[in-house]
């Protein structure tokens, strides 16, 4: 079987659907080297948790002093300290009677406090500790910016395949939108579809489901065994 490459830019505290990206690639490539947005809110300083019952964003502030453009691998966290002690507030105050909040709470509040300001590097040693204790491979990532990727959109995910040996590329969901498949055949790559079904589980309080949040809740939901169960299952 040819190797299979996924790609996706450093998420902060990612959901579900990126780990099983994780673990159902032979590479994970971490897209660390094209432009950070100048305005607005993306995944990589942002995700959603279980607040006060809803789905409502939580985000880690950045420095947009820069002048122009700047690629993610050169963005950095707008304070050391402060978002983080919001951060374990806001879990505490929304978490605490989680089944597994006591179990996960010492391990996370170390992982959250880790002390780099580089958004990409905190993100990524964040993805990787938490694939570690759940079980998933997690000495598979390279990062775009050391493969030296060219071109834009498919071209560049083009690029980046080949670069990391890859003969087959995993797209993840909406990729129709922007991918180009004609172009990854004549580059010779197979292309798979990730095809997430994101999974149903026990959230307290027994109010309706919410999907899509920061694998934390999953966490403190299910602890961490149940969470590698549930990635493992659904690879």
């Amino acid at each position: 079987m040819s190797t299979i490459v996924a790609i996706h830019q450093p998420n902060f505290f990612p959901w579900l659907g990126y780990f099983d990206k994780i673990a159902r690639s032979d590479v994970f490539v971490i897209l660390d080297d094209v432009q950070f947005p100048k305005t607005g809110g993306v995944w990589c300083n942002r995700v959603k948790m279980r607040l006060a019952g809803e789905a409502r964003w939580v985000t880690a502030p950045i420095r947009r002093a820069f002048h122009g453009v700047a690629p993610i691998c050169e963005i950095r966290w707008a304070d050391e300290q402060p978002w983080r002690i919001k951060l374990l507030k806001t879990l505490a105050a929304n978490y605490s009677k989680a089944p597994f909040y006591q179990e996960i709470t010492p391990w996370l509040e170390a992982l959250i406090l880790l002390p780099e300001s580089n958004l990409a590097r905190y993100n990524m040693a964040v993805v990787r500790a938490i694939a570690e204790q759940i079980g998933l491979q997690h000495n598979h990532f390279v990062t775009s910016s050391s493969l030296g990727g060219r071109g834009n959109a498919s071209a560049l995910l083009i690029d980046l395949t080949l670069k990391a040996g890859g003969g087959s590329y995993l797209c993840g969901g909406g990729a129709g939108g922007y991918q180009d498949d004609e172009a990854f055949a004549a580059a010779g790559l197979k292309l798979c579809y990730q095809s997430f079904v994101h999974p149903v589980y026990s959230q307290f309080g027994g109010c309706e489901f919410v999907p899509g949040l920061s694998v934390v809740d999953a966490l403190m939901n299910l602890g961490f065994d149940g969470v590698g169960r549930l990635m493992r299952r659904n690879a």
